[in-house]
């Protein structure tokens, strides 16, 4: 590069291949996007469009005439060379990063006493320690830019499986191949925070990540339709995490991706629908869709209350912080065959009810497999209770909508059922409410009448009896919740009996989870006995 006016020392600060590069300004990372003079300015400037486009003044241009273009109106700067670093190759990095720590720690001689020691073993530690047996190697804001001198990475950092390149100089996924074609070991990379040019033909570099498992590209202001661009580089990838880009609209990953286990998509600004685009991928196993501005999503390849042949391995979905309103969205999600972890905090409609427990118990009785609800295990007593609740909650709803005792007369509308799609089969597992248990239940209040319980549990002789004040309005399925916190009996499936004075030497079963105590004529001072299995 000549540019008339320049002294040799000023070219020398500019490489030849400057255009392009990436460059550290004032603690800041910037791209050139321009080498050359500024008038009415003398000397030589670089044009640069800055990673942080609030750090800019300019979109390239300069008293009306344009020098380059950047993204953002105020993305683009022009800065001296003396202030721009290119930065260093990984090497000098690892060096300055490695080996001053094993001279800082290690030595071979000490001196006690006037007498100078060997220090027996310590080989065995510089052994341990040199480059060459390292397995992972983090330069995150090391100003790493390229590979450095021909296949010394190889001679020197042979073993590595996981590299942490984030925050570095580096432009091009050309510079990164360089890197890792040299790691034939590598399993882990992690490349956030860089500004990489892609290749016209990627496919050409994936002997450069063919062992490659787990890649992360956050904040490097990638699009989707560049992502699968990509993609053929990294045939055996299974975790890939996108977190901070330019993602909005998503397309079927064709031929690619197909071993992916992990996606991150969060803080992508993803369009409605799009998400389906992903469901063909066959080992995914986890998506995490947080903060994407999701409010809806819909499985129109199958019927209510059956399964959709989307997302067949989905195990985990991570939906907080998005815009769900719709019961009907939960609904939906009960057709993903393999779903048993589900967090979805902080969406509009967790404050749909009154107390979030409320919420909680709603989320477990409409999703069939849920093993974990917003990062807390479903116990198999809550999992009942919630099932429970729900079929008392909306049993008036059912019976209005052409709902029966009777099985032969049950025939609910299509709208309810559309509504409830577990409904039906939740009465065939707990048995279909009356109408008595129906009516709306109000508050304990101070008119309900108190009893004096004794709880003992008879199969177990340490434990000592248990003596709690109830209100006769309480339901049985309530009780039990009770009776496994007092009893630390998570999970437990309760069995209770009841004796009373009146009745001597008998037991009275307590069978129907959805009567109140009262049902049973259970009275102040009787006692009940509670067994589990």
């Amino acid at each position: 590069m000549k540019i008339q006016g320049q002294d040799q020392h000023t070219m020398e600060q500019v490489p030849e291949d400057a255009v392009g590069r990436q460059v550290l300004c004032d603690g800041e990372r910037a791209t050139v996007r321009y080498v050359g003079t500024v008038p009415p300015t003398t000397g030589l400037w670089l044009g640069v469009e800055w990673d942080n486009p609030e750090r800019g003044k300019h979109d390239g241009s300069h008293e009306e005439v344009r020098y380059f273009t950047c993204s953002h109106p105020t993305g683009g700067s022009f800065v001296r060379p003396k202030k721009a670093s290119f930065g260093v190759d990984y090497l000098s990095a690892v060096k300055q990063r490695y080996e001053m720590e094993l001279q800082d720690a290690i030595g071979d001689e000490v001196t006690i006493s006037t007498k100078t020691v060997k220090m027996v073993g310590f080989e065995s530690i510089v052994e341990k320690q040199r480059l060459e047996n390292l397995t992972e190697i983090a330069l995150m804001n090391c100003g790493v830019s390229g590979p450095g001198p021909e296949n010394e990475i190889r001679k020197n950092t042979p073993n590595v499986v996981s590299l942490d390149l984030s925050g570095n100089l580096l432009s091009s996924w050309e510079v990164v191949a360089a890197i890792t074609e040299q790691l034939e070991e590598l399993q882990v990379l992690y490349l956030s925070h860089n500004r990489l040019r892609i290749s016209s033909n990627p496919s050409n570099m994936s002997h450069a990540f063919s062992h490659l498992r787990v890649l992360m590209l956050n904040g490097c202001a990638i699009t989707w339709s560049q992502v699968l661009q990509c993609a053929p580089m990294w045939p055996q990838i299974e975790e890939l995490v996108l977190k901070d880009n330019d993602i909005t609209e998503l397309k079927r990953p064709v031929d690619v991706l197909q071993g992916l286990k992990v996606l991150d998509l969060s803080n992508n600004n993803l369009t409605q629908g799009s998400v389906l685009q992903l469901s063909h991928l066959p080992r995914l196993e986890k998506l995490n869709l947080c903060s994407t501005g999701l409010s809806d999503i819909q499985f129109n390849d199958t019927l209510p209350g059956t399964k959709t042949s989307a997302f067949p391995a989905l195990k985990i979905l991570l939906l907080d912080d998005n815009k769900i309103t719709e019961w009907a969205v939960v609904n939906e999600l009960d057709k993903l065959r393999a779903l048993v972890q589900l967090s979805c905090c902080r969406n509009p409609l967790m404050d749909s009810e009154k107390n979030r427990e409320t919420t909680w118990q709603l989320l477990i009785a409409r999703i069939s497999q849920l093993e974990i609800l917003n990062r807390s295990q479903v116990l198999q007593v809550d999992r009942r209770g919630a099932e429970l609740d729900y079929c008392k909650k909306f049993g008036r709803a059912w019976l209005q909508a052409g709902g029966h005792r009777d099985p032969t007369l049950n025939r609910p509308s299509a709208e309810f059922i559309a509504q409830h799609p577990r409904y039906l089969t939740l009465i065939q597992k707990y048995g279909a409410p009356d109408e008595a248990e129906l009516k709306e239940q109000k508050p304990f209040a101070l008119k309900d009448q108190l009893l004096t319980i004794t709880f003992e549990c008879p199969e177990d002789t340490e434990r000592k009896s248990i003596q709690k004040k109830l209100p006769d309005s309480m339901i049985v399925q309530k009780v039990k919740g009770l009776l496994c916190r007092l009893l630390k009996l998570p999970g437990a499936e309760l069995q209770l009996t009841y004796t009373s004075s009146k009745v001597a030497g008998k037991e009275i079963a307590i069978e129907n989870d959805l009567k109140p105590l009262q049902f049973y004529s259970i009275e102040d001072g009787d006692r009940i006995l509670v067994r589990w299995s």
